[in-house]
Protein backbone atom coordinates (compact mmCIF):
# COMPACT_ATOMS: atom_id res chain seq x y z
CA UNK A 1 0.00 0.00 0.00
CA UNK A 2 3.04 2.32 -0.49
CA UNK A 3 2.21 5.74 -2.31
CA UNK A 4 -1.48 5.18 -0.93
CA UNK A 5 -2.98 8.50 0.62
CA UNK A 6 -5.91 8.19 3.46
CA UNK A 7 -8.31 10.54 5.18
CA UNK A 8 -9.58 9.41 8.26
CA UNK A 9 -12.22 11.57 10.23
CA UNK A 10 -12.24 10.76 13.71
CA UNK A 11 -8.92 10.41 13.42
CA UNK A 12 -7.85 11.70 16.81
CA UNK A 13 -8.99 9.28 19.30
CA UNK A 14 -10.38 5.42 19.83
CA UNK A 15 -10.55 3.51 16.94
CA UNK A 16 -9.91 6.30 14.55
CA UNK A 17 -6.66 6.48 16.41
CA UNK A 18 -5.49 3.55 15.79
CA UNK A 19 -7.55 3.32 12.43
CA UNK A 20 -4.73 6.14 11.42
CA UNK A 21 -2.03 4.56 12.79
CA UNK A 22 -2.38 1.00 11.29
CA UNK A 23 -2.72 2.31 7.47
CA UNK A 24 0.47 4.29 8.53
CA UNK A 25 2.13 1.55 9.31
CA UNK A 26 0.50 -0.45 6.20
CA UNK A 27 2.43 2.43 4.55
CA UNK A 28 0.14 4.80 3.97
CA UNK A 29 0.17 9.00 3.99
CA UNK A 30 -2.60 9.88 6.63
CA UNK A 31 -4.72 13.16 7.11
CA UNK A 32 -5.90 12.79 10.67
CA UNK A 33 -9.19 14.94 10.46
CA UNK A 34 -10.58 15.70 13.74
CA UNK A 35 -13.97 18.26 14.93
CA UNK A 36 -12.70 19.78 18.19
CA UNK A 37 -9.24 18.68 20.11
CA UNK A 38 -6.03 19.83 17.94
CA UNK A 39 -3.98 18.51 20.66
CA UNK A 40 -5.14 15.30 20.34
CA UNK A 41 -4.82 14.79 16.36
CA UNK A 42 -1.36 16.11 16.73
CA UNK A 43 -0.42 13.22 18.92
CA UNK A 44 -1.81 11.05 16.50
CA UNK A 45 0.74 12.66 13.75
CA UNK A 46 3.87 12.95 16.10
CA UNK A 47 3.01 8.95 16.83
CA UNK A 48 2.96 8.00 12.93
CA UNK A 49 5.82 10.18 12.38
CA UNK A 50 8.05 8.94 15.34
CA UNK A 51 7.14 5.48 13.91
CA UNK A 52 8.31 6.40 10.32
CA UNK A 53 5.13 7.07 8.49
CA UNK A 54 3.75 9.77 7.06
CA UNK A 55 0.61 11.65 8.31
CA UNK A 56 -0.82 15.79 9.06
CA UNK A 57 -3.73 16.69 10.88
CA UNK A 58 -6.79 18.81 9.32
CA UNK A 59 -9.47 20.11 11.33
CA UNK A 60 -13.40 20.15 9.80
CA UNK A 61 -16.83 19.26 10.82
CA UNK A 62 -18.09 16.37 8.86
CA UNK A 63 -21.50 18.02 8.41
CA UNK A 64 -20.03 20.81 6.32
CA UNK A 65 -19.24 20.24 2.89
CA UNK A 66 -16.77 23.08 2.38
CA UNK A 67 -15.09 22.18 6.02
CA UNK A 68 -14.74 18.37 4.24
CA UNK A 69 -13.59 19.34 0.52
CA UNK A 70 -10.75 21.37 2.34
CA UNK A 71 -9.68 17.78 3.73
CA UNK A 72 -9.12 16.42 -0.06
CA UNK A 73 -7.41 19.78 -0.56
CA UNK A 74 -4.71 19.27 1.92
CA UNK A 75 -4.25 15.44 1.26
CA UNK A 76 -3.71 16.25 -2.76
CA UNK A 77 -1.68 19.20 -2.21
CA UNK A 78 0.41 17.82 0.96
CA UNK A 79 0.47 14.15 -0.08
CA UNK A 80 -0.90 14.09 -4.17
CA UNK A 81 -4.04 12.61 -4.23
CA UNK A 82 -6.67 10.32 -2.03
CA UNK A 83 -6.73 7.32 -2.63
CA UNK A 84 -8.86 5.47 1.46
CA UNK A 85 -11.60 7.56 3.48
CA UNK A 86 -12.05 5.97 6.35
CA UNK A 87 -15.26 7.62 7.53
CA UNK A 88 -15.00 6.57 11.71
CA UNK A 89 -16.99 9.94 12.93
CA UNK A 90 -19.33 9.46 15.12
CA UNK A 91 -21.31 10.70 18.05
CA UNK A 92 -22.97 7.99 20.51
CA UNK A 93 -26.01 9.06 22.34
CA UNK A 94 -27.96 6.49 24.32
CA UNK A 95 -31.29 6.62 26.41
CA UNK A 96 -34.73 4.59 26.14
CA UNK A 97 -37.16 5.63 23.26
CA UNK A 98 -39.67 6.76 25.20
CA UNK A 99 -37.10 9.31 27.29
CA UNK A 100 -35.14 10.42 24.42
CA UNK A 101 -33.88 14.08 23.88
CA UNK A 102 -34.67 15.13 20.36
CA UNK A 103 -32.39 17.36 20.36
CA UNK A 104 -30.05 14.26 20.77
CA UNK A 105 -31.60 12.52 18.38
CA UNK A 106 -30.79 15.40 15.90
CA UNK A 107 -27.42 15.72 16.80
CA UNK A 108 -26.26 12.33 16.00
CA UNK A 109 -28.30 12.31 12.60
CA UNK A 110 -26.07 15.30 11.88
CA UNK A 111 -22.99 13.49 12.74
CA UNK A 112 -23.63 10.05 11.90
CA UNK A 113 -26.12 10.20 8.95
CA UNK A 114 -25.68 14.00 7.04
CA UNK A 115 -21.66 13.32 7.80
CA UNK A 116 -21.49 10.79 6.27
CA UNK A 117 -23.23 11.71 3.12
CA UNK A 118 -21.16 14.62 3.15
CA UNK A 119 -17.80 12.83 3.12
CA UNK A 120 -18.91 10.34 0.77
CA UNK A 121 -19.97 12.95 -1.88
CA UNK A 122 -16.45 14.11 -1.70
CA UNK A 123 -14.83 11.04 -1.45
CA UNK A 124 -16.50 10.14 -4.45
CA UNK A 125 -15.35 12.75 -6.58
CA UNK A 126 -12.03 12.68 -5.17
CA UNK A 127 -10.43 9.63 -4.57
CA UNK A 128 -8.53 8.24 -7.26
CA UNK A 129 -9.37 4.71 -9.20
CA UNK A 130 -8.51 1.41 -7.10
CA UNK A 131 -9.33 3.34 -4.19
CA UNK A 132 -11.60 2.61 -1.09
CA UNK A 133 -14.45 4.32 0.88
CA UNK A 134 -15.36 2.67 4.44
CA UNK A 135 -17.87 3.59 6.67
CA UNK A 136 -18.60 3.02 10.15
CA UNK A 137 -21.29 1.13 11.26
CA UNK A 138 -22.18 -0.37 14.74
CA UNK A 139 -22.91 -4.09 15.30
CA UNK A 140 -25.42 -3.17 17.68
CA UNK A 141 -27.64 -3.01 14.64
CA UNK A 142 -28.41 -6.43 15.04
CA UNK A 143 -27.82 -6.97 18.98
CA UNK A 144 -30.70 -4.74 19.63
CA UNK A 145 -29.80 -3.26 22.93
CA UNK A 146 -32.12 -1.46 24.91
CA UNK A 147 -31.55 2.61 24.95
CA UNK A 148 -29.77 2.28 21.42
CA UNK A 149 -32.43 3.11 19.34
CA UNK A 150 -31.16 6.33 18.33
CA UNK A 151 -28.17 6.10 17.90
CA UNK A 152 -28.78 2.25 15.72
CA UNK A 153 -31.13 4.49 13.77
CA UNK A 154 -28.84 6.64 12.27
CA UNK A 155 -26.41 3.88 12.12
CA UNK A 156 -28.77 1.39 9.87
CA UNK A 157 -28.68 4.24 7.76
CA UNK A 158 -25.36 4.07 7.42
CA UNK A 159 -25.79 0.19 6.61
CA UNK A 160 -27.79 1.46 3.79
CA UNK A 161 -26.09 4.62 2.31
CA UNK A 162 -23.09 2.17 1.69
CA UNK A 163 -24.40 -1.01 0.14
CA UNK A 164 -25.92 1.70 -2.90
CA UNK A 165 -22.87 3.98 -3.28
CA UNK A 166 -21.38 0.41 -3.96
CA UNK A 167 -23.65 -0.06 -6.77
CA UNK A 168 -23.56 3.63 -7.79
CA UNK A 169 -19.92 3.48 -7.90
CA UNK A 170 -20.12 0.91 -10.92
CA UNK A 171 -16.44 1.70 -13.50
CA UNK A 172 -14.93 3.59 -11.14
CA UNK A 173 -12.89 0.73 -8.98
CA UNK A 174 -13.66 2.44 -5.62
CA UNK A 175 -14.97 -0.29 -3.37
CA UNK A 176 -17.51 0.79 -1.05
CA UNK A 177 -17.77 -1.25 2.59
CA UNK A 178 -18.89 -0.68 6.54
CA UNK A 179 -17.49 -1.71 9.37
CA UNK A 180 -19.58 -2.65 12.22
CA UNK A 181 -17.42 -2.88 15.46
CA UNK A 182 -18.88 -4.73 18.46
CA UNK A 183 -18.60 -3.75 22.26
CA UNK A 184 -14.97 -1.93 21.65
CA UNK A 185 -12.47 -0.73 24.67
CA UNK A 186 -12.53 3.12 23.69
CA UNK A 187 -14.58 5.95 25.78
CA UNK A 188 -17.67 5.83 23.43
CA UNK A 189 -18.09 3.01 24.86
CA UNK A 190 -16.56 2.88 28.35
CA UNK A 191 -17.95 6.16 29.45
CA UNK A 192 -21.00 6.34 32.01
CA UNK A 193 -21.01 2.90 32.37
CA UNK A 194 -21.34 0.40 35.29
CA UNK A 195 -18.58 -2.15 35.09
CA UNK A 196 -21.49 -4.49 35.33
CA UNK A 197 -22.70 -3.75 31.91
CA UNK A 198 -18.48 -3.69 31.13
CA UNK A 199 -18.38 -7.27 32.23
CA UNK A 200 -21.40 -8.48 31.11
CA UNK A 201 -20.62 -7.19 27.31
CA UNK A 202 -17.03 -8.25 27.97
CA UNK A 203 -18.52 -12.01 28.18
CA UNK A 204 -21.25 -11.84 25.32
CA UNK A 205 -18.66 -12.85 22.59
CA UNK A 206 -17.19 -16.71 22.31
CA UNK A 207 -13.73 -15.06 22.67
CA UNK A 208 -14.34 -13.23 26.08
CA UNK A 209 -13.28 -9.99 26.07
CA UNK A 210 -14.39 -6.34 24.80
CA UNK A 211 -12.75 -5.75 21.10
CA UNK A 212 -9.27 -3.48 21.11
CA UNK A 213 -9.19 -0.32 18.55
CA UNK A 214 -6.24 -2.34 16.64
CA UNK A 215 -8.92 -5.34 16.74
CA UNK A 216 -10.77 -2.92 14.19
CA UNK A 217 -8.06 -1.04 12.71
CA UNK A 218 -6.96 -5.23 11.35
CA UNK A 219 -10.53 -4.91 9.84
CA UNK A 220 -10.10 -1.63 8.18
CA UNK A 221 -6.68 -2.57 6.83
CA UNK A 222 -7.90 -5.53 4.59
CA UNK A 223 -10.52 -3.59 3.15
CA UNK A 224 -8.25 -0.23 2.15
CA UNK A 225 -5.63 -2.17 0.75
CA UNK A 226 -6.07 -5.66 -0.45
CA UNK A 227 -9.48 -6.92 -0.23
CA UNK A 228 -10.78 -5.40 -3.91
CA UNK A 229 -13.48 -8.04 -4.13
CA UNK A 230 -15.07 -7.41 -1.21
CA UNK A 231 -17.66 -4.47 -2.01
CA UNK A 232 -20.63 -3.40 -1.05
CA UNK A 233 -20.80 -5.16 2.71
CA UNK A 234 -21.36 -4.77 6.02
CA UNK A 235 -18.53 -6.24 7.89
CA UNK A 236 -19.49 -7.22 11.33
CA UNK A 237 -15.89 -6.86 13.29
CA UNK A 238 -17.38 -8.20 17.38
CA UNK A 239 -15.35 -11.28 18.45
CA UNK A 240 -18.77 -13.64 17.16
CA UNK A 241 -21.31 -11.84 18.97
CA UNK A 242 -24.71 -13.18 17.69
Amino acid sequence: MQDRVAIVTGGSGGIGRAVSERLAADGMSVLVAYSGNPDRAEDVVKAISQAGGQAASAQADVAEPEAVKSLFDQAEAQFGGVDVVVNTAGIMLLSPLAELDLDDLDRMHRINIRGTFVVSQLALQRIRRGGALINFSTSVVKLALPTYSAYVASKAAVDGITRILAQEVRGKNITVNAVAPGPTATPLFLDGKPQEVIDQMAARPPLERLGEPKDIAEAVSFLAGPARWVNGQIIYVNGGIA
